[in-house]
This record gives C-alpha cells, structure tokens and sequence, in this order.
C-alpha cells in the first residue's frame, strides 16, 4: 500500500544521495561512479564453471539461469551465434551481465559486450544489474574487479545538458538546436569575431576532454549527465569520444541496426566483440522498418520547399563562397568516401550527419556520376525524383511491384538512370554540409527521399515498392502512401552477424526458435528454449472459447462485430474485475477493435459494471496521453481501487511497460493479434518469405500472431514470487497448432483442464488460483528449486566431467539415454522438493558442439500435461503438482508422436517411481517427417520419463 511505497521511495531517495556522495574525481587516481552499497557475502555467489569464475550478484541460482549460463558460455567459446529463450522474470539480464562480464575478466583479450535493448528503462535495468555484478566481484578480488568501463549512449535529447537546448520538445529540434552551437563553421565564425552562442559544455569538452581519461564506472544516461555537469563537459560528445575505449556499451537497436546510424556509431567497434540483442522477439520487424521507407503527400510537398531553400542557399554561395562549392566538386570527382567535411575543417564529430553505409565499398571508391556533381545538377535530379512520386500518389489503384520495375518506368517516364539514385543520399549530405545547413530538421523529409531513392537503386531482391491509395485510419480520409517495403529482415542484420564473432538472439518470447534463424538467415551454433523451474504453480493460462450462452468468442472479422460475442467479452470482463484484486490489462488485436468494443459495451451498460469494481484507463496513439493513464493506473491500484487497463498488442504497453506484483494480477487477450491480412505490404512480404525460405504464408501469420500474444501475457508475470492470470479469450486459441507455438514456460501450465472453458468455468478457475495465491509463499519449497552454491559447484563438476569425456569420445556424449538419463539423475540428485510440470526445451546444436550428457539443458524436451484438475492423482502432472515430478528429459516437446496433442499409450502405461526416476525406450511409430523432429534420437526411437 501508500506505506509500502512511501519506504521505497525514502530507500530509492538515500540510495540516489549516497551516489551522489560517491562522485569524486582527482587527478592521476581511478575512481568508479554510482556503485551500489557493498553486497553482504551472504547475498551473493561466486562459483566455478568450468574455467571462469562467475560473479553472480544473489545467494542463489534458479536451474534455468544456470543452464543458460551454460549455454551462453558455449555460444562464446564456438565462438558463434545462439538463440536462446528463457521464461519471462526469470532473470535473464543478471545472467548475461554476470556470465559475459566474467569472461571478460577471465579473458582480457576478449572484445566489447555490446548490449542492445529497446526501450531507456531496460538500459536503466541493465546498468543497475551491471552495478551489482561489479560491485559482488570487487568485494571478491579488490580493486581491480572494478577496471571496467561501461557507459550508455542515446540521443542528444536524452544526454543534453544545456539549458536552452532541453526547452525544445522533440529530438529533432534538439539536434538542430545543438548544431547551431557546435557546428564546425559556427564555431569558426566565432574564432572570427562573430556574435554567436555557442555551447561551453562541447567548449570545455573539446578543450580538456579529449585528452582526459573518463575514470573508471559503469555510466547510467543521468550518471554521465551528472558528470557532464561537474566538469562542464557535453555528456553526449563524451559517451561518442569513449566508446572506443569502454568494455560494455548499452545503446538502441537502431545503433547496431540501422544503416544510417551504424555507420556513425558501431562502424569502429573490434569485431571480437560480443553483440546480444535482448527482447529480440520482433527482431525482425525491426531490421524491416530501418530498412523501409514511406513516402506521403505531406513528405512530397515539404521537399520540393526545401529543394527551393537549398536552389537559393547554393545561389547565395555562388555569389560570396564559390571556391567552397568548387572544392565540394572535387571531392566527388574522387568518390564519395572523400566527400566529407573540407580539409581544415574546425572539426569533424559536430558535423556528421546520418551515413549510408548500405552502399559497398567499390562503389564509395567511385566518382559520383557527373550529372549530380553540381549542386544545381543534384538538385534538378531530385525534383524530378519528386514529381514522379507524386504522380504515383494519383493513381487509385493499390499495387505492389518489385523495385526493377519501378525503376524501368521511372527511366521511361523522366530519363533518369539508376546509377546516379545510388549517391543521392550521401550526395544530399554533402551538399548540406557544403552549405553549413545545421537546422537539419528543415531538411529531412527531403533525406527520406533521397534514402528512398538510394535504397531502390541499390537493392534489387528483398524490396517492394507498394503504393496504399487510401492507407488512412480515418473515415471519409484520404491519405495514399508509397512505401518502399524491406521483405527480408536479414538485411539489416547480416553485417552484424558477418562482422561479430558471437550475436546473441535472446528473449522470452521466441517460440518457435527455430523460426528465427530461418527469416534473419543466420546458423546458430546454439538454440535452445529453457523451462521454467517452480516451486508452485503462479502462472494460470486459461483458454476461454465461449460464452455461457455458447456463442463462440472470437475476434475474427466475420463476428467481431456481432452484439452477442461483444456482449460475452464484456462480461468475462466484469467477471475478472468483480473476482481479481488490483490491477487488470486487456489487450485488444488493433485500436480499430477496441474503439468499436468500448461504444458497444457503453450502449451494453457494461463499462458501468466494471467501473463499480475498477477505475478504467485507456491506451491511445498520444504518447503523452497514455503515458498520463500509465500513471494514473499505477496510483489507482497503489490506493486500493484497482484499475483496468485497456491497451492494443503491438502498441507501447504491450512492447515495453511491465505490470508486476499488484499492477497486473490478471491480463485478457481478446482476441487474437493477427497483422492485417488484406495489406499489400503484408502480402509482399509472405512471397518473399515463401519464395526464399520456404515458409508458409500460414505458418508465419499464425507464428507472428503467437508471438504477440505471449508478449502481451507476459507483462504480469516478472519474477518467481510473482502471480497472475493469464486469459486467452478467443475460441482459436484452443487449436493445437496455435498452443504449441506458445512459449514452454506458458504451455507447462497450460493443461486441459484450462483449455475450452466458458465463462462461468473460467470465473471458478480464477477463485481457485488466486485462494491458492492468497496463502503464504512456502520458503522451504522455494528454496528446492534454488541452487546454492554446494549445488552448483556438484553441477560445475558434472559438467567439466561430461567436456572431458567428450573431448575424449565425441561420439558418447551424442549417446541420448546418457545426456537425459544423467541430467535428470544429476537434477534431483541436487533437487528434491517439488518441480511441478516442468516443461523442458527444444534445442538444436551445431555438430561440431556436441551436446552434453549432463547438462544439456538446452537438448531436454518434454511435455508433461496437466491433469484434471478435479482427479485427485493420476498423471504426470498431477503428481508433479504433489511433489513427485521430474525434470522430465523426453525426447518430444508435445509428448506425443502423432501431432495430435495425445500423449501415446506406450507414455500413458509408464510411470514415474515415487523414488526415482525410470528411462525407457520404446518405437515411436514417428513417421519419416516426423523423425526430423528428433534427429538426435535415430530413427523410430523416443525416450520419456
């Protein structure tokens, strides 16, 4: 409660003094910023694997952070690439930071740890796990444990401490605002006696900064602020300066991924480097949208104004500076990797503007063609560019073509050859450098054509050019569009996996995970999907189907809007306020859906019902708007009223915002989140992916929707103590095809009991979950599914056992009855309390890797489904729940050989002894394609406890 909150909020308030405190900087001596208060000896472990020494910042491990440990040492020492999931609020960031730190303090030589995240409060996560994992490991080996330097890096607009420029609202105004008082020929003009403003934090940067070491710590964006601020230094310019000298650097997707960024920012890091892509469940659409661009009315129109800007600009220059236009000339004659700033310039890292690195290094070597040499000439290039856009923004048609014919009627229509679109990106940027353009913001609608033009130019498989005529969301509104659409995600992201010795792909959301390095063209050395281990059962899946008059509940098209499935909704919602305490999230498929469900449900009554129970807050397409009922929501469950939280998959909430503890005791997913199926671009994009990698259109639609579904569930559910409910309310989620491409750490939950339910039975369900929450956590029973250091070191062994052995004998340690039979014996050997439906991975290794034989964790499948709930014993399952579960190593992630979701009889007539576990081998009956399933066990064969 407030109380509760109120003593956070006075820790959180000592602890950011206490930091404060810590900040002291003298010359000649190292010193660390911000580092947390000691962490006890008894909070914290030190412990063996194999040849590192791993500093884990807790007293305990769960299993499925030890194994993924495992693995991910094993993607280092390939050394190559790795997909690899975990359960949600399992501990995933500890993990990489403690194992990855570890080895680099194991193995100097070893390059950067580069971690890429999505959103600001996952860097600001990311550095508070850092900070523990170094401050455990000082304390272990003194003060060489905290020689390391890692920093964050964002934008000027999250970085800028310069009191005018932070008045200004959006990043593009930030940026302009800075460049006019760091810009090279600003600064010059005031060497010169000009009255103009300029920065004196990049002042006193650039006059003792460069030089100066930054001491060693591990920098938050407000830790590097704060240190801008003592010594007067620009906090931004400084995290560029020192990249190259920093061990961990934590930044955007878009520093690593996007070209024209990339190219500023990662282009000089050491390619021993270690990248992980964390939450990397939409990756792929990701890589997509850097290399897509989309081209409007609005856009057309704001060029050619600034196609007239620059015509008088290079006229002016003409007049009073043509030797710096003639200067610019020659620069292109020798290509454009010597376009850049003057010779002489006052400096260069002010100056630079967004790269086109997409190009290859032949064609940077070449002249620019002389037809867009001129300023004049590139100029009159663009406007026609422009004009034959908007002539395609006339057409009523929708259509999608391949670039190659988009550019054939571009030449037949203007004359204009495809060569010279190639520079036009590159060749803008020089020009507004040439000019000393610093408000760049003017000018960048005029760069998405110009980046528009390069792309179709350069790329001719993996692109559509896709022209929408009505792609607005607003009736009667017309609004065509022409998008230049990337098809294949594997664009952006192939330099990352060509040029970086280990790329780590990890989430916890990624299943199927074998989708992934199909559609991002990589070979993974390591894939694995780790199980959950539990100590009771706090995640409670249901799969709502009906309504109690039984009409099914679905949000597809054809009955969404029907009264009676809106009606059934509405009250499994006022069900789920008037049974669960304090906070509720629905999602919804798309804000068209939840718009016309809220009218329908006020005519209904239905919002009035819920409001006798909860507050209601809604998710809009105004960032500040729902950030306002973000905040709104969280104080109405911190007081005791409770809230609901109506929200759209694929939006903000559902992306990046976690509702933990009593933020989000239940979350309803109404519906299921399918893209929409009419779009061209869509359209496109399933061609080319079953066209190049043979993926079903189906198969992916199905695969994409699964994705976001388990993403939306996920967000109440964030550590082991936690609890929520989990409700899938459409009648298609009961299709086994789309439960198994639901993670293993939901689907171990996820028995028959909780599948095809109506209303009423899942109002009963909800009241027995949550009795069984309301009572106190058993620490005994928690403390069995933790391993300390005793159990880890006996783990650690096993291990180094099982390297051994397969170094000596390659071919046993691929033997199946051994890797499975010794895991489970190890594991509860080491573990004796309750493991309760544990569900285990599926995972492929490359052969050069073989699998372990006792910790291939990442090699164990099994599927144990939940019993009736109201039999008392029987299954698996069920004496799972009772304590007499195992760590089951079965050879089939869905437990059966037919794909049917029916365990086989031969599974049905074997039964776990009550003290040990029994491996038995029977024929599978698997068909030929079904062997592909379970290549590691040979042909006909299966193993299953």
């Amino acid at each position: 409660g407030k109380g509760g909150e109120a003593k956070r909020g006075e820790a959180r308030r000592g602890e950011a003094q206490s930091q404060s405190q810590s900040l002291s900087f003298e010359k000649g001596t190292f010193c660390w910023l911000a580092f947390p208060p000691p962490v006890p000896d008894d909070a914290a472990m030190r412990f063996r694997l194999e040849d590192v020494d791993v500093f884990f910042p807790y007293p305990s491990v769960y299993r499925e952070q030890f194994d993924y440990m495992v693995e991910l040492k094993r993607a280092l020492e390939a050394p190559g690439h790795a997909a690899l999931e975990m359960p949600t609020g399992t501990g995933k960031t500890v993990c990489l930071m403690s194992l990855i730190t570890s080895v680099q303090f194991a193995r100097p030589e070893m390059g950067k740890f580069i971690y890429c995240t999505r959103t600001v409060p996952e860097m600001v996560k990311c550095v508070e796990e850092l900070k523990r994992v170094v401050n455990y490991r000082a304390e272990c080996v003194g003060a060489e444990g905290r020689k390391i330097l890692a920093l964050c890096l964002s934008s000027r607009r999250n970085m800028c401490i310069h009191d005018r420029v932070l008045e200004e609202s959006d990043r593009e105004a930030v940026d302009a605002a800075c460049r006019s008082m760091t810009a090279s020929w600003v600064r010059k003009r005031a060497q010169e006696g000009a009255s103009v403003e300029l920065c004196e934090f990049y002042e006193q940067y650039d006059a003792n900064g460069t030089d100066t070491a930054i001491p060693y710590g591990i920098y938050s964006l407000e830790d590097l602020r704060d240190l801008g601020r003592e010594r007067g230094w620009c906090p931004y310019f400084l995290a560029r300066h020192v990249l190259k000298h920093a061990n961990v650097l934590i930044y955007n997707y878009q520093y690593m991924l996007d070209p024209k960024v990339a190219g500023l920012v990662s282009s000089e890091l050491e390619e021993d480097s270690v990248v992980v892509f964390d939450e990397a469940h939409n990756i792929d659409n990701v890589c997509i949208e850097a290399m897509s661009v989309q081209i409007s009315r609005p856009i057309l129109d704001a060029s050619t104004r600034s196609l007239g800007a620059l015509a008088s600009k290079v006229e002016e220059m003409k007049a009073s500076d043509v030797e710096r236009l003639n200067a610019e000339y020659q620069r292109l004659v020798s290509g454009l990797a010597m376009s850049g700033p003057a010779p002489g310039s006052y400096t260069v890292a002010t100056d630079s503007i967004l790269s086109n690195p997409s190009l290859p290094a032949d064609i940077l070597a070449e002249s620019v063609p002389g037809n867009i040499r001129k300023a004049e000439h590139f100029l009159t290039f663009m406007r026609k560019i422009v004009r034959h856009l908007k002539d395609q923004l006339r057409n009523p048609e929708a259509k999608w073509e391949t670039p190659q014919a988009f550019l054939h009627q571009l030449h037949e229509m203007t004359g204009l050859e495809a060569k010279p679109m190639k520079f036009t990106y590159s060749r803008l940027n020089s020009l507004l450098r040439t000019l000393e353009v610093t408000s760049l913001d003017d000018h960048s609608d005029l760069a998405e054509i110009a980046d528009f033009a390069t792309l179709l130019a350069t790329y001719q498989e993996g692109f559509a050019v896709v022209l929408e005529p009505d792609s607005s969301i607003i009736p009667g509104l017309t609004e065509p569009v022409l998008e230049l659409s990337c098809l294949d995600a594997s664009l952006a992201i192939k330099p990352v996996f060509k040029r970086f010795k280990s790329v780590i792909i990890t989430s916890g959301t990624l299943s199927p995970i074998d989708l992934y390095p199909r559609i991002l063209d990589f070979s993974p050395v390591v894939s694995s999907s780790l199980p959950m281990s539990i100590f009771r059962s706090s995640i409670c899946p249901l799969i709502v189907t009906r309504g109690d008059n039984m009409t099914k509940m679905s949000s597809a098209f054809g009955v969404r809007n029907d009264d009676r499935v809106i009606s059934n909704y509405g009250k499994l919602l006022v069900d789920t306020c008037r049974i669960v305490p304090d906070g509720v999230v629905v999602f919804f498929p798309s804000y068209l859906f939840m718009e016309g469900t809220i009218v329908k449900w006020d005519e209904l009554g239905i919002l009035r019902q819920v409001s006798n129970y909860k507050l209601l807050f809604i998710e809009t397409k105004d960032v500040v708007e729902t950030t306002l009922a973000l905040d709104n929501f969280r104080r109405a469950c911190e007081c005791g009223r409770g809230g609901v939280f109506l929200s759209v998959a694929r939006g903000k909430v559902a992306e990046g915002i976690d509702f933990d503890r009593h933020l989000g005791r239940a979350v309803l997913m109404f519906g299921v989140p399918f893209q929409y199926t009419k779009s061209l671009t869509l359209k496109a994009r399933l061609d080319f992916l079953h066209t190049r990698f043979q993926i079903n259109e189906a198969d992916f639609i199905t695969f994409d929707a699964m994705r976001q579904a388990s993403q939306c569930a996920g967000r109440v559910f964030r550590s082991k103590t936690d609890y929520g409910l989990m409700i899938f309310a459409d009648s298609r989620y009961n299709q086994e095809s789309k439960r198994q491409k639901l993670p293993p750490w939901i689907r171990q939950f996820l028995g028959d009991a909780h599948c095809n339910l109506s209303i009423t039975q899942t109002a009963s369900k909800m009241r027995r979950f949550l009795r069984e929450m309301a009572q106190p956590v058993d620490d005994e029973a928690r403390s069995s599914v933790l391993l300390d250091s005793s159990k880890i070191s006996s783990l650690s062994a096993k291990l180094a056992g099982s390297r051994a052995a397969a170094s000596a004998a390659p071919h046993a340690a691929a033997l199946p009855t051994m890797a499975i039979g010794g895991d489970t014996q190890g594991f509860h050997e080491d573990q004796t309390g309750p493991l309760a439906r544990s569900e285990g991975t599926s995972s492929s290794v490359k052969a050069e890797h073989p699998p372990e034989s006792d910790l291939g964790a990442g090699h164990r499948v099994d599927r144990q489904r939940e019993a009736d709930e109201e039999s008392p014993q029987g299954r698996l399952g069920r004496n799972a729940a009772e304590g007499h579960g195992r760590y089951a190593g079965a050879a089939a992630e869905r437990g059966d050989t037919c794909g049917d979701g029916l365990e086989s009889p031969q599974k049905e007539r074997s039964v776990c002894a009550q003290e040990g576990v029994v491996i038995k081998e029977e024929s599978s009956g698997c068909s030929d394609d079904e062997e592909d399933l379970y290549p590691a066990f040979g042909p006909g064969r299966m193993l299953y406890t």
